[in-house]
């Protein structure tokens, strides 16, 4: 690039510097600069539009339009070539815009007279601000070297509004992250929650975004990608047995970091006049434009190795890391990109709330947060660019919606929900020792669901009568190599003790599909929900199974000891982790250790092909469990980690309640023990007709007991089950609709 160029583009970033030093409002500010950039690139006009929403751009300035269409012209997104480059997050240069695709003519501007155009999107790590336009009578395409002095100029607008230069009165130049916003994500774990944000990783805030000694700026660079080179470098040392995937991420880390084309990008920015930081994060933000635009997962997954990369140059270049000098909140809301468990378990119950932008239904971190009651969306796309550490927060996991800054009205309206659902919980402790026997006599167990120890406490606050899963995986999940079986001993022994005499259902380690432990090599696999995973694995790999069901016997010493197998798909991978139970159970008697006082052994019923399995089977298995989440995508075919497909399918569909039906026949028969375990059994409208067709043991998080058995007090379940055989007689798709207005009339 000509020095001449870089000379004029440092140029211009010295007068925005200037710009950005005087006391004058946002507007005037404004003014000022498009003043200044139509004066250095030598055109006749420029203008700067802000986002007023999240869908209307406004003109906010202009040099060379008329002035009395500045904050009169707006448009949406895409609208225009002006809402093209908004949308697309992309250049548009044509010497012809008439003639352009998408041109919008706007006569109140006067820009008629103006043939060629270069519109820049004006964007701060994947936030769209905005678009900057130059504009000339010449039909001409703009140079390469103009197009990138204007990204430069661009880059400086979006950290110039990050820091509020441009505030003044009107929508679009309200101040950045003060403004109320709502997100609407997927549940991760119900609930509601209300705090202050804390960061996970807080924002690096760049105050010096133009830098006087590009010489000086160069040096800095080259110091901090060398302490980055180091630091990658010393990682992989660290990791060399390691997992092969989190290998193959610090191999991309040490790609990018010796990477000459992304080097030689950030020090053309410094020659133009960027400071270090600013050069770092211009490419961090096209980046993760470019990532928007991607669809292939691996260049996803490389873009975002990129993005993780750039944050952890712009911490050593600024010198801001993790660690801010804030406090932790009262009432901590935790908002993140993603977190591992080890990290969330390290929160613990300080968390109010949990916010990911990633993240799934089925995620490490949606497992830990059920395991702690604590209120998580999901999916809450770019909730990390606007908030800020300290922001008011409310969390609604029900309808998996966020309200960040939420105005007076949303928070009445929300605290009046938090309120309905505390005095609900009140009640509910008055019915906490009474059986859930329901109008027509019938009586239902009500267990719950644990993974942690700080689950046990429920036990008694909730009124379960016994723990009817137990996940044995997240000793595993959140340890970075195997734990012993001595520490398996301690923990499940502790459990027991807890339950002080309930029935306890250990089930397994489950592993696999979207839960890889990280010591473990991973499984590249099209479709893992139905892959190398639970009872597979541990078939596969029986020294692992052998120790867990070692350290249980152990644990039990003579107590009473349940174990279940989980993701059972076929009779004979029940009969060969029996076998495996019977062997270790007889090489501890050898051993000398103490046997269980009783010894049940169950199966988790996930897939459709267990329910038609022989009756042999279902006359030897212990008892069985139907674990609802599994079981219904795969009868529907609709991955519950998909939000497009999983919400169509309706638990109280007609065929599924059939399929139900079904199975407890099938249990009956055999006198088999059979409960059902999931999100549904927590529902009280879902667990109350579940019941209604037959299954008595319904097992779910320890905060749903209290309605789930209320209603159940209050229904008459033959009734219900007329309700429900009348529906399936007259051929509805669901029978929710009959189901749910038969409750309103019964009050």
């Amino acid at each position: 690039m000509a020095d001449g160029t870089e000379s004029e583009s440092r140029k211009l970033l010295g007068r925005l510097r200037e710009a950005m030093a005087t006391d004058e409002a946002g507007q005037a500010r404004l003014d000022r600069i498009t003043h200044l950039i139509a004066d250095s690139m030598g055109t006749e006009v420029c203008s700067i539009y802000l986002f007023r929403d999240a869908e209307t751009l406004e003109l906010c300035a202009t040099e060379g339009l008329k002035p009395e269409s500045v904050h009169q012209t707006r448009m949406r997104l895409g609208e225009g070539l002006v809402g093209r480059v908004a949308k697309s997050g992309k250049v548009v240069n044509t010497p012809d815009a008439p003639s352009a695709k998408g041109f919008r003519y706007m006569p109140e501007t006067g820009e008629e007279r103006f043939s060629s155009f270069l519109g820049i999107p004006v964007q701060r790590l994947g936030e769209k601000l905005g678009v900057l336009v130059v504009q000339s009578r010449v039909a001409r395409e703009f140079s390469a070297d103009e197009v990138y002095a204007l990204e430069v100029v661009a880059m400086v607008l979006a950290e110039m509004a990050e820091l509020g230069a441009f505030v003044g009165e009107g929508a679009a130049l309200s101040p950045l992250h003060q403004k109320s916003a709502m997100f609407r994500g997927g549940t991760g774990q119900e609930g509601a929650a209300e705090g202050h944000v804390w960061l996970h990783e807080p924002r690096v805030v760049i105050t010096n975004p133009i830098a006087d000694d590009p010489h000086r700026e160069l040096e800095r660079l080259n110091e901090a990608i060398e302490e980055l080179r180091v630091g990658v470098d010393r990682m992989l040392e660290m990791s060399q047995h390691g997992d092969k995937e989190q290998l193959q991420v610090l191999e991309a880390y040490r790609m990018f970091a010796n990477s000459k084309g992304w080097m030689r990008r950030m020090e053309e920015d410094i020659a133009r006049g960027l400071s270090a930081e600013a050069a770092v994060e211009k490419e961090q933000s096209q980046a993760r434009a470019r990532m928007e635009q991607v669809q292939d997962a691996y260049l996803r997954e490389r873009l975002a190795d990129l993005d993780d990369l750039s944050n952890r140059l712009l911490r050593i270049l600024t010198g801001q890391g993790k660690q801010t000098g804030a406090d932790l909140p009262a009432d901590p809301i935790l908002v993140a990109r993603n977190i591992g468990p080890g990290d969330l378990l390290e929160y613990g119950r300080s968390l109010k709330g949990i916010v990911l932008e990633e993240g799934s239904v089925g995620s490490h971190a949606a497992i830990v947060a059920r395991a702690l009651a604590i209120p998580l969306v999901v999916h809450a796309e770019r909730i990390t660019t606007e908030a800020l550490n300290g922001d008011h927060i409310m969390v609604d996991g029900d309808q998996g919606i966020v309200h960040l800054r939420p105005e007076d009205s949303v928070v009445t309206a929300f605290r009046d929900k938090i309120a309905m659902q505390a005095d609900a919980q009140a009640r509910y402790v008055s019915i906490r020792e009474t059986p859930a026997v329901t109008l027509d006599g019938h009586r239902v167990n009500l267990v719950m669901n644990a993974g942690l120890m700080a689950d046990l406490p429920s036990l008694e606050s909730s009124g379960a009568e016994g723990v009817g899963l137990f996940r044995t995986e997240l000793q595993f999940l959140v340890r970075n190599k195997m734990p012993k079986r001595s520490e398996l001993v301690a923990l499940y022994s502790r459990v027991l003790d807890a339950a002080k005499g309930k029935r306890v259902v250990f089930r397994t380690l489950d592993i696999g599909s979207d839960k890889v432990l990280p010591y473990m090599k991973p499984t590249d696999e099209p479709n893992p929900a139905l892959g190398w995973r639970a009872i597979r694995v541990g078939l596969d790999k029986p020294g692992v199974m052998r120790m867990q069901l070692q350290a249980l016997i152990r644990a039990a010493a003579g107590r009473p000891l349940t174990i279940m197998f989980p993701f059972v798909a076929q009779a004979e991978e029940y009969r060969a982790a029996r076998a495996e139970v019977d062997k270790t159970v007889e090489r501890e008697r050898i051993l000398g250790h103490k046997l269980p006082e009783s010894l049940e052994i169950g199966a988790m019923l996930e897939t459709p092909s267990l329910a038609f399995a022989p009756q042999k089977f279902f006359d030897e298995v212990g008892f069985l469990s139907i674990g609802g989440n599994d079981l219904k995508q795969f009868f529907f075919a609709a991955d519950r980690e998909n939000e497009r497909v999983r919400r169509r399918y309706d638990t109280l569909n007609c065929s599924f309640l059939t399929f139900i039906e079904n199975i407890v026949e099938r249990c009956e028969q055999s006198g088999t023990q059979l409960s059902f375990c999931g999100e549904d059994a927590g529902r009280p409208i879902e667990a109350v007709c579940l019941a209604a067709m037959g299954i008595r043991t319904l097992s779910m998080r320890p905060a749903s007991i209290g309605p789930v058995k209320s209603l159940l007090l209050r229904t008459n379940l033959e009734q219900l089950r007329q309700i429900i055989t009348e529906g399936r007689h007259e051929g509805v798709q669901s029978v929710r609709p009959a189901v749910t207005e038969w409750f309103r009339q019964q009050g």
